[in-house]
């Protein structure tokens, strides 16, 4: 038991000698530095969908109440995505520094394409005669939007932010050219060093990310939306 023991452990070592692609030495010895990244990761991912909700909820208002608006809100927001990463980080640059607000505040913009295009699809998915209907129960133009339009419009809400989530996670990781990419910055420097445990450790971390804030979402959906969840059965 004991040489066998002995012998599971240099293999486990070994795996940093033999520079394997899956080694759960490096997972062990080099934790902290994972779990920092893996943490820089997560608050970058919440940072920026959370600013790009706050920011694409009122353009989607703005678009649907005024229609001359439309064009230009949706217009903009597609416009932003079509600038290259690298691109959109330089710009930002001069007003925002090597810091991670230029990495929050491209990958925000970033999202307002997929946002606002699925808060757009919700509100125009509400029936008009529902919205009538609440006037002629005397519903005001904020009891209107909380409390008929927002919740049918929930499903596509929900929609977009699971998109936009995946998206920005998978951004996140070019963050690394100004030095703040989260798990980013472990693929960057195991693919600079060849550290083969490094790059496919962090990579699996982003799908698994990119995977639980999917699961998380859509949780969030079926309790915000209780009464959709026997017409999905």
């Amino acid at each position: 038991m004991i040489v066998a023991a002995a012998h599971a452990t240099t293999l486990a070592e070994d795996c940093l000698q033999r520079n394997a692609w899956i080694c759960p030495e490096y997972v062990r010895t080099r934790w902290p530095d994972i779990s920092a990244a893996l943490s820089e990761h997560v608050l970058i991912t919440v940072v920026s969908v959370t600013l790009g909700t706050l920011i694409a909820f009122p353009m989607a208002l703005l678009a649907r109440r005024l229609p001359r608006f439309r064009g230009p809100v949706v217009g903009v927001s597609t416009a932003l995505y079509t600038i290259p990463s690298l691109a959109m980080f330089s710009l930002l640059l001069p007003f925002t520094g090597l810091a991670v607000a230029t990495v929050v505040t491209g990958l925000t913009l970033y999202s307002l394409t997929i946002l606002v295009r699925n808060f757009l699809a919700g509100f125009d998915g509400v029936p008009e005669d529902v919205r009538e209907a609440a006037r002629g129960m005397g519903y005001g133009p904020g009891r209107l939007l909380f409390g008929v339009e927002l919740p049918l419009a929930l499903p596509s809400v929900f929609a977009g932010l699971r998109i936009a989530a995946v998206s920005t996670i998978a951004l996140t990781t070019i963050g690394v050219i100004v030095g703040f990419g989260g798990l980013g910055n472990l693929i960057s420097r195991g693919l600079n060093s060849f550290f083969k445990a490094e790059v496919f450790t962090a990579s699996v971390l982003c799908v698994f990310l990119a995977v639980v804030a999917d699961l998380v979402l859509l949780g969030a959906q079926r309790v915000a939306t209780p009464w959709r969840r026997g017409a999905n059965a």
